[in-house]
């Protein structure tokens, strides 16, 4: 009896059954919190296309306004931008709207290293909701479009 007890006392740790309940519970843990996390990182990114798009808007809106045209090139503007760190720059395409008043049109896409393939389509009149690819990807999309505006079923 008194060497019964002495093995109780003696015996420290976890066993084999415990640590590989604790290895499944982290395992699944991460099984959720890893995709959403990568989807948290990429939604940074592509905030990072619609900051810098934004900025273009206000840059051309002063520019339309001192010189009656849309500029054709993102360095005519009166601000210096870094270039996005994850996005391709597209050129500016100055043109003129169905009713003759000027338009432009810019489209980052995202660089190739990434496990996503979209762009970003901006005009004068903001984030271009048709041609703008990353609407495919609504958790990584860091505006909410209301379904009327993408094309779905809505009251006029």
């Amino acid at each position: 009896m008194q060497q019964r007890q002495k093995n109780l006392r003696t015996r420290k740790g976890f066993t084999l059954v415990e640590l590989a309940v604790v290895i499944v519970i982290i395992g699944v843990l991460a099984a959720f919190g890893v995709p959403k996390f990568l989807n948290s990182v990429e939604k940074s990114k592509a905030a990072e296309a619609f900051n810098y798009l934004a900025a273009i808007q206000s840059a051309q809106e002063r520019y339309l306004a001192q010189n009656g045209t849309y500029a054709s090139a993102v360095t005519s503007l009166d601000i210096t931008l870094p270039a996005p760190q994850y996005f391709s720059v597209g050129s500016v395409t100055p043109t003129a709207s169905s009713a003759g008043a000027p338009d432009w049109t810019l489209t980052l896409d995202r660089n190739s290293n990434s496990s996503y393939s979209y762009n970003v389509v901006w005009t004068s009149n903001g984030f271009d909701t048709t041609n703008s690819t990353i609407l495919t990807y609504p958790a990584i999309c860091p505006v909410t479009i209301a379904a009327a505006s993408t094309g779905g079923s809505g009251s006029s």
